[in-house]
């Protein structure tokens, strides 16, 4: 059994739902039927004697399972002589109808030339058609109470970010008559990237691939930004790690995209002294100057709670994954005589680190994981940042916890030094967490010969030049700036 099977069973038994259970995967070889339908029994308390045993890949009792759903789910209510009230359930973009939207009518009915208005925005609209989806867009002359459909609009709605999910509308004029539906709440970004061209002649371009994807994917939250070394690009907030995966893999596959993405961060709140409160997601923003030190009051990141599944032979090296991942346990559950469910209190910034490809090669990839918000803690969280020649280097900066700035140092300056190229003069490479240095490598000169035509018994000489050659190194380094070539951050950021 799944973690997010686990999840979503409490989530919908928290709503009070009917819930069927259904098996899939029966053709497998590896199946085993009873222990699932025991596991149904004695850790969900379901009866499991009228289980659907189903295979979607060969189609066995796929039949079945639509008589059972209508059969077992109650109808909906709803009466179509009420207000309208109807909810957003999803959005897809269309070049010639522009927005269209996937609904759920809960009270009255809606029809092409009704004028519509949304909770959420305020916006107006007037319908253009309505139908159902009998696999594809089906019209129909009106949607009624109960039912599933889709809406568009003429004029059509043009931005993607209009259509909120979970937002209710009703028709104009009728805003005092109905109660938008509760729980509405705008998808917060949790996981922040940078995003540049690796060629800055591709810019436009890139533009327009990102300007396409987000058509469909109104969840992306994108702002400009621009760094010294890497040049003009954008901020891109996302849902989670698998979301800007996702997004990355579009733009590369669908769009031929050449793109260098900075590590994830994730946002982090700052309590200022007065009063206010407000939550940062770039970390080069972070306020790290000693005179907005004594205005702070506290800083906190972002935590969730990772709900964990694994057979019981790796319960060990699981908890000390979590642990050293800065996990406090929540709890910890037998849902079977091997399986175990691990409740963890983890920091976001630990899970965007590469925490579930850890969690698989630690488990050999028998574990799952589901993880929801938890929201805001105080924490001792710094800025960590790379310096080269002292001059800070802003497209490597990251928020991160104290204990984690040597070793996450370490390998940053040792890794930078592997790309950076050798110059006539001494190039130092520094990780600075607040005002400490916690990693340092050095860049050896290139270094003339002086003495090439020197007589060896010529000792005084000898030192004369290399004092000479030690002190147009100095004045050198007092004027040159390090020439770091772009391939050198490509090379770092890469994965």
């Amino acid at each position: 059994m799944q973690a997010q099977t686990v999840s979503n069973f409490y989530l919908a038994y928290a709503q009070d739902l009917e819930l069927i259970p259904v098996l899939n995967k029966i053709d497998l070889p590896s199946a085993d039927t009873q222990r699932t339908l025991d596991q149904l029994r004695d850790t969900f308390e379901i009866d499991s004697s009228n289980a659907v045993m189903v295979s979607a890949k060969s189609g066995l009792n796929v039949a079945q399972l639509l008589p059972t759903i209508v059969k077992g789910i109650p109808a909906p209510i709803g009466s179509e002589k009420a207000p309208l009230k109807l909810l957003l359930v999803d959005s897809w973009y269309d070049n010639y109808k522009g927005v269209i939207l996937l609904v759920r009518i809960f009270e009255g009915q809606v029809k092409g030339g009704d004028r519509l208005t949304s909770f959420a925005t305020g916006l107006e609209y007037i319908v253009g058609e309505v139908g159902i989806m009998y696999p594809l867009e089906t019209p129909q002359t009106c949607l009624r109470a109960g039912q599933v459909g889709y809406i568009y609009f003429n004029p059509g709605m043009k931005r993607s970010k209009e259509a909120k999910v979970g937002d209710t509308y009703t028709t104009v004029g009728n805003e005092k008559n109905v109660e938008p539906l509760p729980g509405f709440e705008e998808p917060q970004s949790m996981v922040f990237v940078a995003a540049f061209p690796t060629d800055q002649g591709d810019y436009a371009h890139l533009e327009d691939s990102i300007n396409q994807v987000t058509l469909n994917d109104r969840s992306v939250l994108v702002t400009k930004e621009s760094s010294e070394a890497l040049g003009a690009g954008w901020r891109l907030g996302f849902l989670g790690t698998l979301h800007c995966s996702v997004f990355e893999d579009r733009l590369r596959q669908e769009h031929g995209a050449s793109i260098i993405i900075t590590p994830p961060s994730v946002p982090f709140k700052v309590i200022w002294r007065d009063g206010k409160e407000e939550i940062i997601s770039n970390p080069n923003n972070f306020p790290d100057s000693p005179q907005m030190h004594n205005k702070i009051e506290s800083l906190q990141e972002p935590y969730i709670t990772a709900t964990i599944t694994m057979p019981e032979e790796y319960l060990g090296k699981v908890i000390e994954l979590c642990e050293a991942n800065r996990g406090e346990q929540q709890s910890l559950s037998f849902f079977t005589a091997t399986q175990v469910i691990l409740n963890y209190l983890l920091p976001l910034e630990r899970l965007v680190d590469d925490f579930f490809g850890k969690l698989k090669s630690t488990t050999k990839g028998y574990a799952s994981l589901d993880y929801e918000d938890a929201g805001y803690r105080r924490s001792n969280i710094a800025k960590l940042q790379l310096h080269v020649n002292k001059v800070p280097v802003d497209a490597v900066a990251r928020v991160i916890h104290v204990s984690q700035a040597e070793r996450l140092g370490k390998e940053w300056v040792s890794k930078f030094k592997e790309h950076v190229d050798r110059q006539m003069f001494e190039v130092v490479i520094q990780a600075v967490c607040g005002k400490r240095i916690v990693a340092r490598e050095t860049l050896k000169p290139f270094r003339k010969d002086v003495l090439q035509k020197l007589h060896a018994a010529d000792v005084s000489r000898r030192r004369k030049l290399l004092e000479k050659q030690k002190e147009g190194r100095r004045k050198l380094r007092a004027v040159g700036n390090v020439a770091i070539d772009n391939k050198a951050f490509q090379s770092f950021l890469a994965k």
